[in-house]
């Protein structure tokens, strides 16, 4: 497995999902989404594994970018304000090559085992 979770460092499900990992001793890339944003084909496929750019937004955040995110028209909008304002993406976002997960989903993350 080549697991990747983007996250934020202070989200407590980015916290499980590390946890996750650790107690079954499975190797695993962290990324601080708002250090470290994800380039457009990692999120291309990120996309595509959760279905649809929709699912990657966190609906509860209180950041201008995500209020306005709803009333963008396309999907190629949509993709570059995620780029432009990572703090916006719902986390943890888990990656296992072209699989991926976004919230905390062990019970998905255990069949790739």
């Amino acid at each position: 497995m080549n697991i990747q979770i983007y996250g934020k460092s202070k989200c407590f499900d980015t916290k499980k999902a590390e946890r996750y990992f650790k107690e079954r001793r499975v190797s695993y890339q962290f990324i601080d989404l708002p250090l470290h944003s994800m380039g457009k084909r990692e999120l291309e496929t990120i996309k595509n594994a959760v279905g649809g750019i929709d699912q990657l937004v966190d609906g509860k955040s209180k950041d201008e970018a995500a209020l306005l995110f709803q009333y963008l028209a396309s999907d190629d909008e949509k993709a570059e304000k995620l780029l432009e304002n990572p703090r916006i993406f719902r986390t943890p976002i888990v990656r296992n090559g072209r699989k991926a997960t976004v919230g905390y989903c062990p019970e998905v993350w255990k069949s790739w085992e």
